[in-house]
């Protein structure tokens, strides 16, 4: 999320950073407008209902002085303007929140600025390699099997079965492999705990439509969630109920809803996370949420419940930098991912991943974002996979990030570097976007804390890269030295 005054402070300079994302080089500078008119809308209204408040308090005071002098025309007179004045306060505060909402929408929907050292492009093309972090030299093997050739010859992995079940995009593991995957987990866990300082966390893996909107999933990347739905036995008697109480709390304006109106109204909004951002029509002025179901997600990462630990905090500066790791299943829809990586675990709708959240000062999250990135390469070294680090362009940039590094792991298989992990600094985005600050020693806050996030590692992806590095001549698997202890001393899957 983007401070408004900071914009109105300094219209150009955003305008100019926000150019830098390809999408929006033609439109930033009318973006900035749109905000800033809007702003200043809602700062005229403001300061027009301060007046209006102010007069009626005043004028309430001369009613009851004109009274006790006798003087009813006077009375009725300041009467009549009280009243005006109360309709008009009325009709200016839903104005208000109308325009608060469409202001919280424009902010809400704007990528994060990318950091100044980040490399300005299009498309992955135009990402800019870091030699100095360049680790190994690929594997040559000759006839190199792709993973889920390997995997479905050794009778571990099915994806014929798990279509059956789930659909595309899903995979059984068996035997040996599902060690591997509970094994490849705990090694990253004890690697980031032991030695890099992380506090392992087992969180929730349902989360709100808030915290998908701290993180910047919401509001525009719902296609890529998946939600539960909230609808239950009870639904209508609970939008019963819902009329009853909004009827009772506007004496009988909302009466003419009819129970279907409120329905689709409802399942509107649960489909758009609308609640997030206020709504706008009669109903924005009762809290129905508290009333009727709401809908979960699956969480698509865990940095969405780590980061969002500390959302509406306000954390003591000697205790950051916070760091946080955790081993989950990830869910993602894939909506853009139609013809990609269709064979195999690549890309799927249900994975694991271990993840990396850190919460820090400003001054510290640029070094902290090297640390992140060194520690997600620390995995792939000590499994010796062969990877190359990457400084994303403006336009290979998730959403949130200011300034990102991909990990890209060599596969035989594919003859070719993939993405394993991505190391972000999203700067202080989503902590506005959560509302979460730090105090110094003196208890006075001094604004945001940064978030940064990164995969360490996606253990899916992880497991490709064994197999595909790891395969031997009679179609068995060698298991990393640093992994057989979790393997129960196993060395070979396969014979």
């Amino acid at each position: 999320m983007h401070d408004i005054k900071a914009i109105r402070d300094g219209r150009d300079a955003f305008a100019s950073a926000l150019a830098r994302r390809p999408a929006y080089r033609d439109s930033a500078v009318a973006e900035a407008d749109k905000l800033l008119a809007k702003d200043k809308t809602l700062r005229e209204l403001l300061v027009r209902l301060q007046t209006d408040q102010a007069r009626r308090n005043e004028a309430s005071k001369l009613i009851g002085q004109a009274k006790a002098k006798k003087d009813e025309t006077q009375a009725a007179a300041l009467m009549a303007e009280v009243a005006g004045l109360k309709d008009a306060i009325q009709n200016g505060e839903a104005q208000q929140r109308t325009l608060e909402s469409e202001m919280r929408y424009l902010l809400a929907v704007l990528p994060n600025l990318p950091a100044a050292d980040v490399p300005d492009g299009s498309e992955e093309g135009d990402n800019v390699a870091m030699p100095k972090r360049a680790f190994g030299t690929p594997r040559c093997i000759n006839n190199a099997k792709q993973h889920f050739e390997i995997g479905e010859t050794l009778g571990l992995m099915d994806f014929e079965r798990a279509a059956k079940v789930s659909g595309a995009r899903f995979v059984y593991l068996k035997g040996d492999l599902a060690k591997l995957e509970r094994a490849i987990g705990a090694f990253m866990l004890d690697t980031h705990t032991e030695k890099f300082g992380y506090t392992e966390v087992s969180p929730p893996v349902l989360v709100r439509d808030e915290a998908l909107f701290a993180t910047g999933q919401l509001p525009k990347f719902g296609d890529d969630l998946f939600f539960t739905d909230p609808r239950t036995s009870e639904w209508e008697d609970e939008v019963r109920r819902w009329i009853r109480n909004a009827s009772s709390s506007f004496g009988g304006k909302v009466d003419s809803y009819t129970k279907e109106q409120v329905l689709n109204y409802v399942r509107t909004t649960a489909e758009n996370a609308a609640s997030i951002f206020g709504l706008q029509n009669l109903e924005a002025t009762f809290d129905w949420q508290v009333r009727l179901p709401r809908r979960l997600a699956l969480v698509p990462t865990a940095e969405v419940p780590l980061t969002n630990y500390v959302s509406e905090e306000i954390l003591a500066e000697a205790e950051l930098p916070i760091r946080f790791t955790a081993f989950t299943p990830c869910f993602r829809a894939e909506a853009g991912a139609a013809g990609k990586d269709t064979r195999g675990m690549i890309r799927m709708h249900q994975f694991s991943k271990v993840e990396l959240v850190s919460i820090t000062t400003p001054d510290q999250s640029n070094a902290e974002h090297e640390r992140m990135t060194d520690a997600a390469q620390e995995i792939l070294k000590k499994l010796d996979l062969a990877h190359r680090v990457v400084t994303l362009c403006t336009g290979d940039m998730g959403f949130g990030a200011r300034k990102t590094y991909d990990i890209e792991v060599w596969l035989p298989g594919q003859n070719a570097f993939r993405e394993i992990s991505s190391c972000s600094n999203c700067g202080d985005f989503q902590a506005r976007r959560m509302n979460t600050r730090f105090k110094g020693a003196d208890g006075k806050v001094k604004g945001p804390v940064h978030t940064l996030n990164g995969s360490g590692l996606a253990v899916g992806r992880t497991m490709v890269a064994i197999l595909e590095n790891y395969q031997q001549a009679d179609g068995s698997v060698a298991i990393p030295d640093v992994l057989q202890p979790y393997m129960g001393g196993k060395r070979v899957i396969g014979t």
